[in-house]
């Protein structure tokens, strides 16, 4: 055995089968842009709108179940309606209302979320350019 056929036969035993699921394009920066949102790395301000669409479109939605689950849940308890039809109101009008509540309190909580991210990501923008104004020098 040569020399140069040693470290070419330990290169082929010291592969193991966990290694070939890596892709071997796969770089520290790669694995961490994959593993964080785009937002975070771009530069560009977002509206209101593009950062707090998500929570009001869930707390309008939620609203809405809500206030049909309270008019189904009155209608049920007002209306003089057959047996059949009142027991079918009286499930789906609870359910509705548990299920609006559920989604407004869901958008309500992920407001104040938002806006600690919002607060943490400008922080890491202002270290960051800290961090690079004294490293550059």
């Amino acid at each position: 055995v040569t020399m140069e056929a040693l470290p070419r036969a330990l290169e082929v035993e010291e592969k193991s089968p966990e290694s070939k699921d890596l892709l071997p394009s796969q770089t520290a920066s790669s694995l961490c842009i994959s593993s964080r949102s785009e937002s975070v790395w771009t530069a560009t301000p977002r509206s209101n709108w593009e950062i707090y669409r998500k929570p009001i479109v869930i707390m309008s939605v939620g609203g809405a179940i809500l206030l049909f689950g309270v008019v189904i849940t009155c209608l049920a308890y007002t209306l003089h309606l057959g047996n059949n039809s009142l027991k079918v109101l009286k499930m789906i009008g609870p359910a509705f209302l548990s299920l609006g509540l559920m989604m407004l309190v869901c958008g309500l909580v992920w407001v104040p979320i938002i806006k600690k991210k919002q607060k943490q990501r400008q922080k890491s923008v202002f270290f960051q350019s800290l961090k690079s104004f004294f490293l550059n020098r």
